[in-house]
C-alpha cells in the first residue's frame, strides 16, 4: 500500500513530552500515530474517553459514596416524600 505523510500540528512542550514517551517504549512518532489511526479505523471510534469537564471533590465523594451505596436514603413512598426530603 502506498504511503502518505500527514503533517499534525501541536505546542513545542507535547511534542517534546512524546517524542520522549516514545523512545521510552521504543516506538517512533509516526508508528504511535498510525496504531492510533489503525484502532479509530477498526473500532470506529475514539480508543479512550473525551470529556469536557473534571469533577470537583464535592461531586467526587458524592460518586463515591453512590458507588459504595453509603449515605444513601431512601426508598421513598411517594414523589412527595423524596421532594421533602430534597428541599429540607
Amino acid at each position: 500500500m502506498a504511503q502518505t505523510n500527514v503533517n499534525i500540528r501541536m505546542d513545542e512542550a507535547t511534542k517534546v513530552a512524546f517524542d520522549k514517551f516514545c523512545d521510552e517504549i521504543g516506538l517512533s512518532v509516526s508508528s504511535a500515530f498510525n496504531i492510533f489511526a489503525k484502532t479509530v479505523v477498526r473500532e470506529q471510534r475514539i480508543p479512550f474517553e473525551l470529556t469536557t469537564e473534571v469533577p470537583n471533590a464535592r461531586t467526587l465523594a458524592a460518586m463515591d459514596s453512590a458507588e459504595k451505596a453509603t449515605d444513601v436514603y431512601g426508598p421513598f413512598d411517594s414523589v412527595d416524600a423524596l421532594m421533602e426530603e430534597l428541599n429540607a
